[in-house]
């Protein structure tokens, strides 16, 4: 098990009911890998220009930001990769 915790932002919970059913469980299988590797970071990229989050995960097309902080990992959007770097 993991030390892990992992917080949804009532955005990133409306970005991911927004999906297809296929699309969200995959996503949900694959940020539970992360974190149960035991090392979530190590599947992530920091980004340059953290003006939206520092890090993110890439899940097929689809993008998982987040920030990480003492209390562990705080998931902020999900979006298509062509549409979540657009302001």
């Amino acid at each position: 098990m993991s030390d892990w915790t992992i917080v949804f932002t009532r955005t990133a919970l409306k970005d991911i009911q927004k999906l297809d059913v296929h699309v969200a469980k995959r996503l949900q299988k694959k940020i539970t890998h992360f974190i149960d590797s035991g090392e979530p970071l190590s599947f992530a990229s920091q980004l340059f220009k953290p003006a939206d989050a520092g890090y993110r995960w890439r899940v097929g097309d689809y993008r998982v930001l987040f920030d990480v902080d003492e209390h562990g990992i705080t998931v902020l959007k999900v979006q298509h990769r062509r549409e979540v770097y657009r302001k």
